[in-house]
Formats: C-alpha cells, structure tokens, sequence
C-alpha cells in the first residue's frame, strides 16, 4: 500500500504547484492592471476615445478594423499616400521625472512599408498650445518613438524636445544609430524604457536593441549637455594668415627638353594589319528585305533596304579600313609645374577662437515635459498600417506582461504561417534561407563602426530582396565592405588635417516643423537606358 501513497502524493504536489502558478499569474494580471498608467486593446471601437484632426490636409480615414488573420482588433491606416493624425488625450498628464516609465505599442505593416511612418508622439499638455481636434505636425510633443522608412531613412526613431534653462528654446535630440524597422509584415512591438538613472532602452519584440544614457553627448545629437565653449562667431580670419603648407618653388626653372605640346598618344608604327583582315563593310543592306508595296516615294522618300551584320566579317579577326592603333607617347610629359616647397610664411589651418556658450548649462537628469495625450501623426504612401495595444506603464516587467499576453500570441501565428508560405514558395526552403540572410544583414548594418557605411549597406540589402538570386552576390558585396572598414581602422594611416570653418550659432529650436526626425517624402528616381540602335526603314523625311 506504500506505493500508491507515493503516487497520490505526487499528484498533490503537482496540483499544488499549478494552483500557486496560476494564483501568481493572476495576481501578476492584478498588478499590470494597477501599474498600467494607459492603455488602449482597441477591442472597441476608437471614435468615443480617439479625436481625428478636422485639418484639411489629414484626409486619411481612420478605420477599427480586424488584423489579418486574427479576430484582434487595431487602428487602421486605410487608405494610401494621405497625411493622417488622430489623438487620445489621457486623464492624468504622466511624470517622466523621477520614476520609470515605459512607453510600448504595436504596429502590423500588412501591406510593407517602403515610404512612410509609423510611429507615435507622446504630446505635452495643451498649455503649450495645441487642441485636440487641431492636432498636427506643429502640436509640441515630448517624445516621438517608432518606426519610420523612406529611401535612405530606415529607423526605429526616438526623439525627446528638452527646453534648454538658457535659451528658453526647445531643441530636439535625435538617438544616434537607432535600429532598423523589421522588414516583414508581422506584428512587431516597440519597447522604450526610461530608467530614473537616465537610462534608456529600446526593445524590439521584447529584444534590447538599444541601451543609452540621456547626458551621453555620445548617443544623441544634438548632445542634452551643450559644449561649454563654441567657436566666435564674430572672430575673422587675419587678411595675412596663410594657410597654404606648400608652395611652387619660384626659383624653378622648366628644363629645356620639357615639350609640353607632346601628345599623350602617338600612332604605333610598328603595328600591321591582322592576317585575314577582311576589307568589306561591317553592315550590309539585307539581301532579303523587299520595299513594302504601300510604299509611296513622294510621300515616304527614297526607300532603303534596313541594314544587316555582314556574314563575311563573322571568321574574319575584323572587318572595314584598317588603321594603325594609338600607343603611349615615351616623349610625354604634360604641362610643366614648379616642385612645390615648404611655405616659411604657413601659419596651419585657421579656425576661430573659442569662447564660453552662453548657452551651456550643466544637469544631471533630464527636466522631460510631462506626457498630457497620444497622438498618431503620419504621412505614408502605404495602406494596411495597424496599430495595436498602446501602453504606458510604470514597470518593464508589466510591459513584459503585456507583451506575452497581447503580442507574443499573434506573432506566433504569423511566424508559423510564413514559415509555411516561404517553404511552399522557395525550393527546399530557399525563401525561408534568404529572409533569414536578410535579416542578418539588416543587424549587421546596425553594427556601430559601420555607421558611416549604413545607408550604402541598407541599398544593397533592398537590390537584394528584389532580385532574390543576388543573394549570394549582395552577402559577398556586405563583407567586402565590412573587411574594407576593418582594415581601414587597422592600416587607415594618418588623418588628414580637418578645415574647421566658422559657424553661427544662434539658440534656436531645432525641430522648425517638428519633422526633421519624421519621415521625408520619398523622391523618385526615374531610370533611363539608352535607346536600342534602330535600322532604319524608312528615309526620315
């Protein structure tokens, strides 16, 4: 009888354990929903909620419709190339001093992105003198935070205006290298963490993409702290500062078997015509064309037999005059300059002297304007954005929270549904392969050390994905530019001197439409290729 009284006993632990787990979670659900200072399922319908711009360029209509493929609901962008904005004010403006807080949505690129924005804008209080039903690209916001892609520009934003003690002005602080927007149509969700100790984190489905401190001149430019001193702007360059290292020797003489009118080419004497060298015309009227029977000489002139390759010149090494080929001149030498010496009058690289910034000021945690409303102000040429589950919380782990319950399960589904749709579409998994290559790639752009190299990197992963055959090719193409920075940090050299230029600096706002981190729009590159070598028909009249 021992033996069943240890079965039963395992059972009892077992159902024991379960009932604790889901207590815990219940309790974790309790705590999300306390610490959640905003959010928004858009499991109803948004127009008792949402206030939509009556401005006449925002003509985009919002729709509450389903994501594809599930029975969540978002906010829909429905139709293409318009400007759309829509706000939420929220009941209590939200502290970013002092506490954690943690900006997170979704958005579902159903139908791509290639040009256009999805990202939000975390609004200062209406004081600052923006409403609701007026909200536009001017309304003043605290932080602008996601995706936005259009020709060069592909990035996970993050933006923050910080009112400068000095000025009075608000500038704008743009992170440097943010990451890049998945390239895929699958929900995504876009995490910003702001730490109390000026700490900031961007996560990517749950994935730390980024780590930063808010005082680092390092991360975001403009730096928060200002220089303590900047060029004069009323400093001038003396008219007798020269800045030329070197200079023409005015005691050399050209020598006298300097023949600058020699060519660069000569013809090559020495060369005779190829055996077999045919004399005949390289093009021949086609033995074969007939005038047409409509043709009238008066009206259409003199007919012309179109011309044709000549089969005598197909064995022959070439065909039509022979002329001997040019061949470097050995007498060249180009137009005579005097050696270049060492100027005794060089003074080095001018640059204004330094005085202390009027505006420079020193703090040590952010003075951020608190958060008074949610808007969505975009202008795309894409339909089928979605967006979904907008929070704003007190604690990362009640953002996790959501994440596993509101995001996790969706993209889940999709993920499993495209590894389906790319194993059907590529050859023993080709598709699948390829997407992961890309991928790859588009995290290798974000490496910091090729920062420099991004854009031309990102143009070469998007050649890629159009002609998916590149793929080989573009991988090559991205380490060779990789190994090319690599070596170049190595065996680089010595840099050259920098021309440093004068500058005015006037405090100022910097965002002059609040768009300099929003999106541009895309200008289209028309290709053109030469026109196939006609022959001729018909004598041009």
């Amino acid at each position: 009888m021992a033996k069943p009284k240890r079965i039963s006993l395992r059972i009892f632990a077992l159902l024991l354990l379960i009932s604790t787990s889901s207590f815990q979670l219940l309790r974790a659900s309790d705590d999300a929903d306390d610490d959640a200072i905003f959010y928004d399922s858009f499991d109803e319908d948004f127009e008792d909620r949402w206030v939509v711009s009556q401005k006449d360029e925002y003509s985009g209509v919002w729709k509450h419709a389903k994501s594809e493929g599930h029975d969540d609901y978002g906010l829909l962008v429905s139709e293409k190339a318009r400007k759309y904005a829509i706000v939420k004010e929220l009941d209590e403006a939200v502290s970013l001093k002092d506490e954690t807080v943690v900006l997170q949505f979704e958005t579902r690129l159903q139908n791509g992105l290639e040009c256009g924005g999805a990202y939000l804008k975390y609004l200062r209080p209406q004081e600052a003198g923006w409403k609701s039903k007026e909200f536009d690209n001017e309304s003043p916001y605290s932080i602008m935070f996601g995706p936005d892609k259009c020709g060069a520009t592909n990035k996970v934003h993050f933006i923050f205006k910080h009112k400068n003690p000095k000025s009075g002005e608000y500038v704008e602080h743009h992170l440097k290298n943010p990451p890049s927007v998945p390239s895929d149509k699958l929900s995504h969700v876009y995490t910003a963490i702001l730490k109390p100790d000026n700490e900031l984190q961007i996560l990517i489905d749950g994935e730390q993409k980024k780590k930063v401190n808010f005082l680092s001149a390092d991360d975001f430019e403009p730096p928060l702290i200002p220089p303590k001193t900047i060029p004069d702007p009323d400093d001038k360059k003396p008219e007798d500062w020269d800045e030329r290292e070197k200079i023409p020797d005015s005691s050399a003489v050209k020598p006298d078997d300097w023949d600058e009118n020699a060519p660069l080419e000569i013809v090559d004497e020495e060369a005779e015509k190829p055996e077999g060298w045919d004399n005949e015309p390289e093009e021949i009227d086609d033995p074969e064309a007939t005038k047409p029977e409509d043709w009238d000489d008066e009206e259409d002139g003199e007919w012309e037999a179109p011309k044709i390759e000549n089969p005598k010149c197909e064995a022959a090494p070439g065909c039509g005059e022979w002329k001997r080929p040019m061949k470097r001149n050995p007498a060249y030498k180009g137009k005579w300059h005097a050696p270049l010496i060492e100027n005794p009058a060089y003074k080095g690289i001018w640059k204004p002297q330094d005085i202390p910034n009027p505006d420079y000021f020193e703090i040590k945690k952010p003075d951020f304007e608190p958060i008074a409303a949610i808007g969505i102000e975009i202008w795309t040429m894409q339909d089928g954005i979605l967006f979904d589950n907008i929070l704003i919380a007190k604690d990362d782990k009640i953002a996790e929270s959501y994440r596993e319950t509101t995001w996790k399960p969706k993209f889940t589904v999709e993920k499993e549904k495209q590894k389906e749709e790319d194993s059907e579409a590529g050859s023993s998994g080709l598709a699948g392969f390829q997407k992961k290559v890309f991928d790859l790639l588009y995290k290798i752009a974000d490496i910091p050390f090729l920062s420099a190299y991004k854009l031309k990197i990102y143009d070469v992963i998007e050649k890629g994905q159009e002609q998916p055959n590149l793929t080989v090719g573009i991988v090559v193409a991205v380490v060779v530019v990789i190994v090319s920075v690599f070596l170049r940090l190595i065996f680089g050299g010595k840099k050259k001197p920098t021309r440093v230029e004068k500058t005015n600096v006037e405090p100022a706002e910097t965002a002059t439409s609040q768009g300099s981190g929003e999106n541009e729009e895309n200008k289209e590159k028309e290709e053109s290729s030469a026109p196939a070598r006609r022959r001729p028909t018909r004598r041009d009249n």
